[in-house]
C-alpha cells in the first residue's frame, strides 16, 4: 500500500475514484462483445460489454498493466455505460485524460489503450449482430 498512498495524493479526484474503482473489473462470462489490447509497454486490456435494449449495460475490464492503465480502464466503463453503442464510437483518449485530470502525459498511451481494447469489443459486437 506504501507505493499507492506516494502515487494518490498528486492525483485529482477523478483520477483516485477510478484507480480505486472495483465493481467494474472482471470478466463478462457471456459478454455481447469482447476486445483485447497490448501496448508497447506491456500493459493489456481486455474490455467486455454487455448490451441490452440498445444501451450499453455492461462495461467491464481486466488489464494487467500500471495504475494508470486501471484508471483509464474504469474511465472507459463509467463514460460508456447507459449509452447507446454506437455512441462508443465518439469516446477518444483524449476525453479519459480529460476525465482523469492528471494522467500523466507520458501515461497517455494507458488511455489509448483502454480506448483501443473498447473499439475492439465494439467491433466485436458490431459483428456478431451482423450474423
Amino acid at each position: 500500500m506504501g507505493i499507492l498512498q506516494n502515487f494518490i495524493p498528486q492525483h485529482s479526484d477523478h483520477f483516485q475514484k477510478m484507480v480505486a474503482r472495483t465493481e467494474r473489473y472482471g470478466k463478462l462470462e457471456e459478454p455481447d462483445g469482447y476486445g483485447t489490447r497490448t501496448g508497447d509497454c506491456g500493459d493489456t486490456v481486455e474490455m467486455f460489454i454487455a448490451v441490452q435494449d440498445g444501451c450499453l449495460q455492461q462495461v467491464n475490464f481486466c488489464i494487467d498493466g500500471c495504475n494508470n492503465t486501471m484508471a483509464a480502464a474504469n474511465t472507459v466503463s463509467l463514460l460508456m455505460e447507459g449509452r447507446n453503442p454506437d455512441d462508443g464510437w465518439a469516446l477518444t483518449p483524449e476525453k479519459v485524460a480529460d476525465y482523469l485530470v492528471t494522467l500523466p502525459p507520458n501515461h497517455f498511451h494507458c488511455a489509448e489503450l483502454a480506448v483501443g481494447a473498447f473499439y475492439n469489443a465494439l467491433n466485436d459486437y458490431n459483428t456478431r449482430q451482423k450474423k
